[in-house]
């Protein structure tokens, strides 16, 4: 049984990963901003403890550790994005995405570090987005965070792993959550033909590849694709 920490944990990709790794017979606590009928649900439904706490918040993020007594692996889920060309971004907007994104992960694998260092071991798993990897047109804020997120798990997985902590990424591709609420039905039926499976991912599909990350002992540093062949 491990202990699980899941940040952006009440819907989506998120809530997925508790459900899965609950399931197991972990012991999860997930971290959620602001949605508290959904964590509520969630919690009742997994028997996960949820914990309301905005990443971008250093302050938040180390109150919340507080009240957890142990971290076998830690999943930096917490996301947001914003749809539009980058000269109508306010820069209130892009700095946001950045706290969220970045300094959210940068805040909780600090927070999550005594407890790793203290066993010589753990787990990380970080999540990017094919847009990481390949920039998306009128997502530049998010692909930018999404790169980040990306080199950062590629130096921590160096700087850690002497320490016995493994560091990798899952990037998503086209992902049925609310964060495609915003595209046209038709937009994201061409996308779904255009990926080699035919069809685009469910929270599940990345919940299972962030299973498998946490428990790969020997795979560390890596960047786990997931978008059914639309990125190769």
């Amino acid at each position: 049984m491990a202990s699980v920490v899941i940040t952006g944990g009440s819907r989506g990709i998120g809530a997925a990963t508790v459900e899965l790794f609950a399931a197991r017979g972990d012991r999860v606590t997930f971290f959620y901003e602001k949605n508290h009928l959904a964590a509520r649900a969630a919690a009742e439904k997994t028997g996960a403890a949820a914990v309301c706490c905005d990443v971008a918040d250093g302050g938040a993020v180390a109150a919340a550790f507080r009240q957890i007594e142990d971290v076998d692996i830690l999943v930096c889920n917490a996301g947001i994005s914003r749809f539009g060309l980058m000269r109508d971004m306010s820069e209130g907007d892009w700095d946001r995405i950045f706290a969220v994104n970045v300094k959210g992960v940068y805040h909780c694998v600090n927070a999550a570090m005594p407890f790793f260092l203290k066993k010589q071991r753990g787990s990380i798993v970080t999540l990017s987005s094919m847009w990481g990897q390949v920039g998306a047109s009128c997502e530049a804020a998010y692909s930018a965070t999404k790169g980040a997120v990306i080199a950062l798990t590629k130096a921590l997985a160096k700087e850690l792993g002497p320490s016995g902590i493994r560091v990798n990424c899952v990037a998503p591709g086209v992902i049925e959550t609310d964060m495609c609420a915003h595209v046209d039905p038709e937009i994201l039926a061409d996308m779904a033909r255009e990926g080699c499976v035919g069809r685009n991912g469910t929270p599940m599909d990345v919940a299972k590849a962030i299973e498998y990350l946490a428990q790969a002992e020997f795979v560390t540093g890596q960047v786990l694709p997931v978008n059914g062949g639309y990125v190769i």
